[in-house]
């Protein structure tokens, strides 16, 4: 596997019979190890260091109802009124970010109407903003810390 655009953390692994097991800090328990999987796990890790994110303002695998479709957002943060802010989306380090992973993020955020997006195959970080009156989205270099999100939404996060 093609090493990741992260630092170096280390996570909580064993074996389930053939399969490997990742320790899932939000979630509190063990998760298949599937490439996906390491991303978000990274990524959360990446969040909560290096950016300041609460883990406690963070879930993993929320689900969302489209009346009777069921879909479940990777990773959503939310604001200290338990309000969502952010959806994250991941990808195998072998997928290719595309207009058809932004438009599934945008589905999800039809439902939770949140002024952030995120998008990482581990690879590449894709950070933007939404601006829900234009109906654009405006994209930043950077993944920002946690504080910096609540910034007045005239200036650029």
């Amino acid at each position: 596997m093609n090493k990741l655009n992260f630092p170096s953390y280390t996570f909580r692994l064993k074996k389930s019979g053939n399969r490997t097991l990742i320790f899932d800090q939000l979630r509190r328990k063990y998760v298949s190890l599937f490439p996906e999987e390491l991303v978000r796990q990274n990524m959360v890790e990446f969040l909560i260091r290096e950016r300041n994110f609460p883990s406690s303002l963070m879930a993993n695998e929320v689900e969302i109802v489209f009346g009777e479709m069921r879909r479940r957002c990777d990773t959503v943060v939310y604001d200290s009124s338990l309000r969502p802010i952010l959806i994250i989306e991941y990808k195998a380090p072998t997928v290719e970010i595309t207009r058809q992973t932004f438009d599934q993020i945008a589905v999800y955020n039809t439902k939770l109407n949140v002024r952030f997006l995120l998008i990482s195959n581990g690879l590449t970080h894709c950070f933007c903003v939404v601006d829900q009156e234009k109906n654009q989205l405006s994209f930043l270099r950077d993944i920002p810390r946690y504080e910096d999100l609540f910034l007045d939404t005239k200036k650029e996060v």
